[in-house]
């Protein structure tokens, strides 16, 4: 959004941001000597596809890649879909300016764009790159002081990577399509994720459950005081726990432990209960753990995901909003470092805040990783100095908002607090040669924990939660031993990747940039890679039968060591020690070893798509191997040379198919082929079926002139409790349950997409859930029909989801409403539909602003009135409607 131009006979400088927010928060510190605009994001990038490649270059070989390979690697660069108009507009403004500021982001992208925008502007006066790390008028003013040139080795680097992304994308996902299915996709960092998903899975299904006793008593001092304690040897030999045991086998990795039996742990307990205990040792040590550092992109995404279940994506949305309305500093970083002043700001508040004991003798300084400095200049805190307090903003952001700000926040302040001190406590208790051991802390002082404590939101009651006080028990001191009962354990697979888990992980091999995991996790998501369960996330068959491929045939392409040495040669160009040219010619044709086109040249004849997609599930006694295939139309078990076959749920996490699963399942699809009966008015055999999308009835077979007809089970109903009766009455819907009384016309019931209902004329209404549509009777419709409809029919309008600010555009409120297709945002003038991998409680108001602003750039879409012929055309369709129902009565 343009700010107002210059008056007349002063300078007029265009100051080029990349979105609406970040160009009204500058605007709010600069005069009128500035007109400020947003480029809303690239307004340039490679061709996405054979249509969108410009003509000259169509007769190419690498055409469809975008990138002149055999010409330096030179890319083919097009303005974005839907950003012509933007484009002109710049154009336009820059006509009227004296001078142009590009004040894009301090990152690659940022960088990139800002050259992008010289590349299609091509302006005529002086141009300045302005970089800032907050939105504040301090940081405003020093950068328009101290600008720079755009630095053209970021800019390789982004082009570098964005070069390599692309050849890697282009030339494996064709494959993947050829031999796994259609509309797959391959990624740089995207396939290795999802090979860390996977095989995290795999060690689940190769996991080997193994159970173990203890005992666990309950011992008293004479003055009361009690305490309870856990077996951890006998007689000289230690007890396992969990970690003793091998995953792959269930069997104890160190066969000198003592693994009790049920009977051996009651046996002990027995001994026990009539022997004397006395305190064997008191060990007191005490511990002091130092604050986090501040946060980075990547704690921040863990953080955020651990406390408040949102995603990375979530995160970054609503940590973007907080930056462009200057609030917090810049989000897309790596680095723990705080600016001299960010550092007094924090030190300030410790003091006056929570008092001076609670501030060390010198300020606190956090090394950092990054290799990059250019990239990042500063950790992720809030903006300006002194800071702005949580309490003070709470009105001015949403709740969400309002999280994250108290996140960064408390963080950045608890980093320069002092350390925490207390005392961790074991006593260890003999039981006629049994000991018992427990252990506990105290905390005594909580030094930083008073502001923030990781994963918790209450750090006061945390605080607590984190004590376990024992009783002052004296070395060889007499106890009671009040209670004692044998305890049983089953060791657990290990846990599935949350988004979380996933980030930290990527982080620590050096694979891709924090910056970019968001948008990472999403495309796996969307390209259905992977699903999520309670926050975990599950791969799918597809995943399996894709990194078999990629792990078999092409394994430095997920190799977790090869793809993190790519991010240092990319940071590499970025400082100008390494040339662009040289590196992308190695990775494409090879040096010293084949590049990446010499080995999918050799790939298309000599991967076998039945092998890359067939999962060895394993093989009875007696019978043939059973495996999981990967079919085009879904994952399915096979057995043998394909005797028998059963459909997989597309729910089923692949941990949970065994082969004693997978073999029952075979089994009832066998029995699917067996007929419940036949029908009595058709004579066609009724079957049990299930299928991908869940148990279902059918009436005939494949074989038939006329196509089977097909009933799904309601909800609540096993397969197991179909009987012939049950399967006939389905497939009955709708069902005739007669005519109304009152006014005639026909009443039936119904089983559709959102439930039973019964429908008379264009009049429905949903069944309540204790009447079933193969029971309802007419008087019951009648009843139903006769009250008030409920829901989104009703002719009501439909509360919003969520309501925004004003957009700046229409200045109407920003709604989140609940169209026939699925959630959409509106400010009265233009609709967006919500990308369907995002959650519409992860909506924030900064990107609805976006998609409102590129859907508007693209178009929008609005109501359109009828075109004339289609107006004659409707009415004509009306009158010969309204003229046959006269003719009926």
């Amino acid at each position: 959004m343009a700010k107002k131009k210059a008056a007349s006979g002063n300078t007029n400088s265009l100051v080029i941001v990349e979105s609406p927010a970040k160009a009204r928060t500058i605007g709010k510190f600069l005069g009128p000597a500035y007109t400020i605009e947003a480029s809303i994001g690239h307004v340039r990038d490679l061709p996405k596809g054979a249509k969108e490649v410009p003509e000259q270059y169509k007769g190419e070989e690498w055409a469809d890649l975008g990138v002149n390979v055999n010409e330096d690697f030179e890319p083919i660069y097009i303005v974005s879909r839907g950003k012509s108009k933007q484009v002109q507009k710049l154009k336009s403004l820059l006509k009227e300016a004296d001078q142009l500021y590009l004040a894009t982001d301090e990152d690659r992208e940022g960088e990139a764009i800002s050259w992008h925008l010289c590349q299609l502007l091509k302006p005529k006066v002086p141009v300045h790159r302005l970089v800032f790390h907050e939105i504040t008028k301090e940081a405003i003013l020093e950068a328009l002081e101290t600008p720079r040139d755009i630095d053209e080795a970021l800019v390789r680097a982004q082009e570098t990577r964005r070069i390599i992304d692309r050849l890697y994308g282009y030339g494996v996902s064709p494959l993947l399509w050829r031999k796994v299915r259609p509309k797959l996709s391959a990624g740089r960092v995207q396939s290795v994720a999802v090979r860390l998903i996977v095989e995290r899975e795999r060690a689940r299904m190769a996991f080997v459950p193994a159970t173990y006793w203890d005992l666990q008593a309950t011992f008293a001092r004479s003055t009361g005081e009690s305490f309870q304690a856990t077996l951890s040897s006998v007689d000289g030999r230690k007890v396992p726990a969990s970690r003793d045991f091998d995953p792959a086998t269930g069997k104890l990795k160190d066969e000198s432990l003592l693994l009790l039996t049920e009977q051996q742990a009651n046996e002990l307990l027995a001994r026990i209960r009539g022997g004397d205990c006395r305190v064997l040792n008191v060990e007191d040590k005490p511990y002091t753990t130092r604050p986090y550092p501040p946060f980075t992109t990547s704690t921040l995404q863990q953080e955020a995901n651990r406390k408040y279940g949102m995603t990375a994506r979530a995160t970054m949305q609503v940590a973007q909003s907080l930056y462009e309305t200057g609030h917090i500093t810049y989000m897309r970083t790596d680095s723990t470092n705080l600016a001299g002043v960010a550092v007094e700001a924090a030190r300030d508040l410790v003091r006056s805040q929570y008092g001076s004991e609670y501030l060390p003798a010198q300020p606190r300084t956090y090394q950092t990783k990054v290799k990059n400095a250019q990239e990042a200049h500063e950790a992720i805190r809030p903006a300006g100095h002194p800071f702005d307090l949580p309490e003070k903003l709470r009105a001015s952001l949403t709740n969400d908002e309002f999280r994250l700000y108290d996140l960064i926040w408390k963080r950045t302040i608890a980093s320069q607090m002092a350390d925490a001190r207390g005392h961790r406590i074991t006593i260890t208790v003999e039981c006629d040669g049994a000991l018992f051991q427990v252990s506990g802390k105290t905390i005594e002082f909580p030094g930083y924990l008073r502001a923030y404590v990781e994963g918790s939101d209450d750090p006061e009651a945390d605080l607590a939660d984190r004590e376990a006080v024992l009783p002052a028990v004296n070395k060889g001191e007499s106890l009671e031993c009040r209670e004692i009962e044998p305890k049983t354990h089953t060791t657990k697979p290990p846990n599935r990747f949350s988004e979380a888990a996933l980030t930290r992980t990527l982080e620590e091999k050096g694979i891709g940039r924090p910056s970019t995991y968001a948008s990472i996790i999403e495309t796996i998501l969307a390209r259905n890679y992977v699903f999520k369960r309670n926050g975990a996330l599950v791969p799918t068959w597809v995943a399996f039968a894709v990194c078999q491929l990629l792990e078999k045939h092409l394994p430095n392409l997920v190799d977790y060591t090869f793809t993190a040495q790519m991010e240092d040669e990319l940071d590499a160009i970025s400082r100008g020690e390494m040339g662009h040219v040289d590196y992308l010619s190695a990775f494409y044709f090879g040096n010293d070893h084949p590049g990446l086109k010499k080995q999918l040249d050799s790939k298309v004849d000599e991967i076998d798509a039945r092998n890359v997609s067939r999962i060895p599930l394993g093989k009875p006694d007696g019978g043939a191997e059973v495996v999981v295939r990967v079919g085009r139309y879904g994952p399915f078990i096979e057995e043998g040379d394909g005797q028998r076959r059963a459909s997989i749920p597309d729910n089923m996490p692949p941990d949970e198919l065994t082969l004693e699963v997978a073999l029952e399942m075979l089994d009832k699809s066998a029995q699917g082929e067996e007929p419940l009966g036949h029908c009595p008015e058709t004579g066609k055999p009724v079957y049990i079926k299930v299928g991908r999308f869940g148990p279902y009835v059918q009436r005939g077979d494949a074989g038939d002139e006329e196509k089977p007809q097909n009933a799904s089970l309601l909800k609540g109903m096993e397969p197991h409790e179909i009987d012939l009766e049950t399967a006939l009455k389905l497939l009955s819907l709708p069902r005739n349950l007669g005519s109304h009384p009152e006014n005639g016309g026909g009443i039936f019931a119904h089983s559709g997409r959102f439930g039973p209902y019964v429908k008379w004329g264009d009049e429905t209404r949903s069944l309540p859930g204790d009447i079933s549509p193969l029971d309802v009777t007419l008087e019951q419709a009648v009843q139903l029909l006769a009250q008030p409809k409920q829901g989104r029919a009703s002719g009501r309008k439909k509360e919003p989801i969520k309501v925004f600010a004003d957009s700046p555009v229409t200045g109407n409120p920003v709604q989140l409403l609940d169209g026939r297709y699925g959630p959409y945002v509106t400010d009265g003038v233009t609709n967006a539909s919500l990308p369907r991998t995002m959650p519409p409680e992860e909506l924030t108001l900064q990107r609805a602003l976006e998609m409102l602003a590129e859907r508007a750039a693209a178009g929008g879409t609005k109501k359109k009135p009828l075109r004339k012929k289609a107006a004659r055309k409707t009415a004509t369709k009306k009158a010969a409607t309204k003229k046959a129902r006269k003719k009926k009565t």
